[in-house]
């Protein structure tokens, strides 16, 4: 190899060196910003177009009425005397059938069937007290699918003793003064009647409704079904003893609307 040649072969090789290093000094290009996701807590967006999920009807309608007894009511029997000392102040007649100035207590009111936009169930439970060796409320409505709490204020053993019907559907031991035991509405019950065979005169009722539309009267025998969606409705009145009266409403939003109901004693009878 000549001193010409071997003097361009390193020059070559220099420059391959040089033009190596400066490509390693350019800064490398910055990396792709990252896509930027959506916050955990962003509300997630419809698709543009898309239809609207369908809003509940904010109902404006209401029913109102008097529950009326006609005739002599049934004599109350009387309920004998208890030795247990948290019973004291308890009631000493039976309390089935309350009537006060020709107004019937204790009557369970409601709207029969499904009303569209009606709420759902409430994760809260309706509740019975034992107070006084006595179911309180006496009388009231639940929503299918609710749960129902059972409190013992009183320092006396009870027991809950569930029934639907004929059939037996749950039995609860409750200490004095214990924590309150919850239990599911049962599914099948239209009608759960409540006992306690430590105090057997002791009763109760929880009605199940398809809708929140119920209402117990009180010793006026008033009662008022609010927030209804316009439309016809069945409107039935249940008493323990007296069985049940059924009207039909049409509710409209820019007037209250009227439902009346009477029972007798001949109705009393009939139930036997």
């Amino acid at each position: 190899m000549t001193l010409r040649t071997l003097g361009l072969t390193l020059l070559g090789t220099a420059g391959l060196l040089t033009l190596s290093a400066c490509k390693k000094e350019e800064p490398a290009s910055a990396p792709p910003a990252a896509k930027k996701e959506p916050h955990a807590a962003s509300p997630i967006q419809a698709p543009e177009g898309a239809a609207a999920a369908p809003v509940a009807p904010a109902g404006k309608g209401v029913v109102k009425g008097t529950v009326k007894f006609t005739g002599t009511p049934p004599e109350a029997a009387d309920i004998p005397a208890s030795n247990d000392p948290a019973c004291e102040g308890m009631a000493t007649k039976d309390a089935s059938v309350l009537v006060k100035d020709g107004n019937l207590q204790n009557v369970l009111v409601r709207v029969k069937g499904k009303v569209p936009g009606a709420p759902p169930a409430p994760a809260t439970p309706v509740v019975v007290d034992q107070s006084k060796c006595t179911y309180v409320p006496r009388v009231q409505g639940a929503i299918a699918g609710q749960q129902v709490a059972f409190k013992n204020s009183d320092g006396t053993l009870h027991n809950v003793r569930g029934i639907v019907g004929t059939k037996p559907a749950f039995n609860v031991a409750q200490p004095p003064s214990g924590a309150p035991v919850e239990r599911p509405l049962p599914a099948d019950a239209d009608v759960l009647k409540l006992k306690c065979d430590v105090h057997p005169w002791m009763s109760a009722f929880v009605v199940s409704n398809e809708n929140p539309y119920f209402a117990t009267t009180g010793a006026d025998g008033a009662f008022a079904l609010e927030g209804l969606p316009a439309g016809t409705y069945t409107v039935e009145a249940w008493h323990e003893t007296l069985g049940t009266k059924t009207a039909e409403v049409t509710v409209k939003d820019d007037a209250p609307a009227e439902a009346a109901f009477s029972f007798s004693a001949e109705d009393a009878s009939a139930q036997k």
